[in-house]
């Protein structure tokens, strides 16, 4: 059937008998105008995207901030030889980066105390960090985890009292910093 606009409809009863002339029938390709120019086939995109994908270099690096070096024991405040280290080794390796993908700043506490306790001050140290960063001009997205006393490094004798179980528990007491990018 054609409308009264010109265009041709077909409804869901249509039959070949109901066949509309210059509506049903054998489709023809539309002739070239041989004065159009050529049609330009363009390059497959995600051939391009991979080839490049392939060829840049990447902007990956993991740093831990570890022990006593960078908090107290039990405090979540960064000490002046972590932000001495955050700003002469570990920032320059974010200038190195064109690109940054993702940022995970992951906090984690020894095994001395509450286990809801130990996610919390993981939390905030790993939430000093990333202010940290901030106040520096790291301005990408940081994702920004507490995990307690999950992956302890060191799980110390059972004999060990006070200090000297708190210094055999230092290496767990730290943050990792996880970069992710493509370099300059």
């Amino acid at each position: 059937m054609r409308s009264s606009d010109g265009l041709c409809w077909r409804t869901g009863y249509w039959t070949p008998d109901d066949a509309v002339t210059g509506c049903d029938g054998q489709l023809t390709p539309p002739i070239a105008k041989p004065t159009a120019p050529p049609i330009a086939v363009p390059a497959p995109v995600a051939a391009q995207t991979s080839t490049q994908a392939a060829t840049q270099a990447r902007c990956d690096f993991s740093v831990t901030l570890a022990g006593d070096e960078t908090f107290g024991f039990g405090l979540a405040q960064l000490s002046n030889s972590a932000k001495n280290r955050l700003k002469t080794e570990i920032l320059p390796k974010f200038q190195s980066c064109g690109v940054i993908e993702a940022i995970l700043v992951s906090g984690h506490a020894d095994r001395l105390g509450a286990p809801a306790y130990n996610v919390k001050l993981s939390q905030e140290r790993a939430d000093a960090v990333t202010s940290y960063l901030k106040d520096q001009g790291i301005f990408r997205p940081i994702e920004s985890r507490g995990l307690g006393d999950q992956q302890a490094l060191e799980t110390c004798a059972g004999t060990l009292k006070g200090k000297k179980l708190r210094d055999c528990l230092a290496p767990n007491r730290r943050v990792e910093i996880h970069v992710r990018g493509t370099a300059k």
